[in-house]
């Protein structure tokens, strides 16, 4: 057996640490302790940088925007020329058109006509829009009632020049790499994918596009993993279906520990005859906790395996998601070096349906969140909770999180929701 790290032996001293049947808050905390970000960087084009995470702060080489720019189509003059209370009429002296600037500058009892985003000439420090001027025979009437610098984007408003735009561990999004196209800049750094094997345990396990024998069934949890991963980002490495063999397990785990960050397997967790995680984790590497006080998911393992951080879900389809959305999410975009981490939004909405629940464990039922005509939020329960029903969170957009002390729920009582990835 691996050298017991100091971290869990500090776990192990604390009062409320039980590493078979750790409270849900509890158990992200542990995990927490043993997150460290990767740090490889690489250079990549701005649309490769898509779904990446930022390794550096992005700079802004130039002013946002570049020049005084006008914010509406109008006309640009001298504010000192305007009058408070009455008309004024100015002489248009030429216009100014995004990317064709007016080449002269604004002497007293001129105005230019200018478009949005037209670069404002010198001597005017006022737009006034076009629905407040009547323009006829080369002139312009304007009335009272003008603010000095009212519709004027001055140079470097958005950003100064050397200025961070973006932060290092910000993912970048659509409108990261508009902004960053934006500054004229072609390459960003950005974390290496987090890599991460994983694999189903089971000698019942089909897989898809092969007929079913007695007692078998088709592997899904691979496909609901792969899609949770990609999602995410990371380099996914699947290792199929490895059947319940000590010998077939160990070699499994030692290569993907010896290839990944990240070890992810469904299945063998639990208490069982064929059962071999465990044992095999205890001799491999290390293992921080096995059981979790929640349902559905309570057969959950969280260790290491030399540098490599291992994840044992449930069989159980549901559960599956479920813990990852729970726990391992979080985990990967931390250890991709995401700062801050984006939490699943929570907040508390009415239920419309009747839930059964037993104190003693956090549950995680399925709900569907829907909006009334006045704009009222709801949620109400997916239908049955089986960890083996698939179709739950397929139909479902949200968990209903039901705390530890938590017992029956009546029609109308506020209860918390968590929206999923799929909504937000």
């Amino acid at each position: 057996m691996n050298t017991v790290s100091p971290t869990l032996q500090a776990l192990s001293c604390a009062d409320d640490y039980d590493p078979n049947s750790i409270p849900v808050p509890k158990a992200r905390e542990v995990i927490a302790r043993f997150l460290s970000p990767v740090s490889t960087m690489e250079r990549v084009a701005v649309r490769a940088a898509l779904g990446r995470v930022l390794a550096e702060d992005v700079v802004s080489p130039v002013d946002v925007p570049s020049h005084d720019n006008s914010a509406m189509d109008g006309y640009a003059v001298r504010f000192a020329d305007l009058k408070q209370d009455g008309k004024v009429t100015l002489k248009v002296a030429g216009s100014s058109f995004a990317g064709v600037p007016f080449a002269g500058s604004v002497s007293a009892g001129q105005a230019v006509r200018i478009m949005t985003g037209g670069v404002v000439p010198e001597g005017a420090d006022t737009i006034v829009m076009q629905e407040h001027a009547e323009a006829k025979d080369g002139q312009v009437s304007i009335g009272g009632g003008h603010r000095q610098g009212q519709n004027l984007r001055r140079a470097g408003e958005d950003l100064k020049q050397g200025q961070p735009a973006l932060r290092r561990g910000q993912p970048v999004r659509p409108a990261e790499i508009g902004l960053i196209a934006s500054l004229g800049i072609a390459e960003v750094s950005v974390y290496r994918k987090l890599r991460v094997a994983f694999f189903s345990t089971g000698d019942e396990l089909v897989s898809v596009g092969l007929p079913l024998a007695a007692g078998q069934i088709y592997d899904s949890n691979r496909y609901t993993i792969y899609g949770m991963l990609t999602r995410l980002g990371c380099e996914v490495i699947d290792m199929g279906v490895i059947r319940d063999d000590p010998k077939l397990l160990e070699a499994a785990f030692r290569e993907a520990a010896s290839i990944a960050d990240v070890v992810i397997t469904s299945g063998g967790v639990s208490v069982g005859e064929a059962d071999f995680v465990k044992e095999l984790l205890n001799q491999l590497g290390e293992v921080v906790f096995w059981k979790i006080a929640m349902k559905p998911g309570r057969p959950l393992a969280y260790g290491k395996i030399g540098d490599a951080h291992f994840f044992g879900l449930p069989g159980n389809p549901v559960s599956v998601m479920v813990t990852f959305y729970q726990f391992v999410r979080d985990a990967l975009l931390k250890l991709s070096g995401r700062d801050p981490i984006d939490p699943l939004p929570a907040f508390k909405v009415p239920c419309t349906s009747s839930l059964k629940k037993a104190p003693g464990r956090t549950e995680f039922q399925r709900g569907i969140l829907t909006r009334d005509d006045a704009g009222n939020l709801s949620v109400r329960v997916t239908g049955e909770q089986g960890s083996g029903i698939l179709r739950s969170m397929s139909e479902a957009n949200c968990f209903i999180i039901l705390p530890t002390d938590q017992g029956n729920v009546t029609p109308g009582t506020l209860v918390e929701v968590q929206a999923m990835e799929s909504v937000i």
